[in-house]
């Protein structure tokens, strides 16, 4: 059932502190992201602080949402919020503060996955999107490949089974003594580097399957970097020993991305999650794309971090009729997706 009327979604899942407005028609409104800087000096997400920041900050931008949205509470048809996965602390915030909204002002409550919200994106950026197609999630917290077969139905394909791209980026960022998030720091940094310098590894597994895995490269990635001595005359900078770090991780990403819209035979590919604001990652699908009659949809870098605009989006299709039952939502870290919700009594 669509919603008859504007959405504000809310995102808390980790470190993004976000809230947007979209309209009936979807199109997005305002969209309001406040990244936390306090986590650079301990190279990492500290949860109890992010958990603090999204407590002194959403109300604030919730509001900020509605007034460039040209709307007040009146105007809203629902309250969508991401309810996980993510960070318990985090999430509960967000949680909190939309259910407290929804049973105030007797709206819908639209519990969001995160994880969907992500897969949603392609078709926030292209409305002529052509189903099925496949999405490749990367973030500091997921590495994804999901099949969306049409708005709210989604197959999971391939997780990591490990660390996920972000993460390992960040990492050896941090190794780097580059500033967190390292993702955008590395994308720089490696730009005019030689990807080829060195041959980090590429996970694979026996089972032909399309899960990740990132923590042999970061391991093995961390072991070189601190037994080289980059004036040894091997002719190997530093933009050299980055690029081929970052085009490990994007290899990897990309070669599952690949495999599998080959094997099924899908025309429409697409990224999501901060690591696809990665120049070499969009680049190089792009590339895949034009060699093999693809068609590569790239969302603006704004959609593919953590934004409230996407879960505002897929509350659109989530919407419901005010239930006062449904305002029991509870945060739930490990929510997978394709799962429901559980509502507390």
């Amino acid at each position: 059932m669509a919603a008859p009327g504007p959405i504000l979604g809310l995102e808390t899942s980790c470190d993004e502190t976000a809230a947007a407005v979209i309209s009936a028609d979807g199109r997005i409104l305002s969209n309001e992201i406040f990244s936390q800087s306090i986590h650079a000096d301990y190279g990492g997400v500290v949860p109890e602080l992010a958990s603090r920041e999204h407590a002194g900050r959403l109300p604030g931008i919730a509001e900020r949402a509605q007034t460039t949205a040209g709307i007040g509470w009146d105007d809203l048809a629902g309250i969508a919020v991401t309810a996980g996965p993510g960070l318990v602390g985090c999430l509960l915030v967000g949680v909190a503060f939309a259910r407290a909204i929804a049973r105030l002002r007797e709206i819908p409550l639209i519990p969001i996955n995160h994880i969907e919200a992500h897969a949603h994106t392609p078709a926030m950026a292209a409305n002529d999107i052509e189903y099925p197609y496949l999405v490749l999630i990367a973030s500091g917290g997921h590495s994804s490949l999901v099949l969306v077969e049409r708005p709210g139905q989604f197959r999971s394909l391939g997780e990591t089974r490990d660390d996920a791209a972000g993460e390992a980026l960040d990492k050896i960022g941090k190794l780097l003594g580059l500033s967190y998030p390292a993702g955008p720091e590395i994308d720089r940094a490696g730009e005019h580097g030689n990807p080829n310098a060195i041959a980090f590894p590429r996970a694979r597994f026996d089972d032909q399957g399309f899960d990740f895995s990132f923590s042999g490269v970061k391991t093995a990635a961390a072991l070189d970097y601190r037994a080289r001595d980059f004036n040894d005359n091997t002719g190997i900078s530093r933009p050299d020993w980055i690029a081929s770090f970052e085009a490990a991780i994007v290899d990897a990403l990309l070669g599952n991305l690949t495999r599998a819209a080959e094997a099924m035979d899908i025309h429409t590919v697409s990224v999501a999650g901060g690591v696809a604001r990665n120049r070499r990652l969009r680049r190089q699908l792009e590339r895949w794309a034009e060699t093999n009659n693809r068609r590569a949809i790239l969302p603006a870098p704004d959609l593919c971090t953590d934004n409230a605009a996407m879960i505002a989006a897929v509350g659109l299709y989530r919407w419901t009729p005010f239930d006062d039952a449904r305002a029991n939502i509870d945060a739930v870290p490990n929510w997978r997706l394709g799962t429901p919700l559980p509502i507390t009594p």
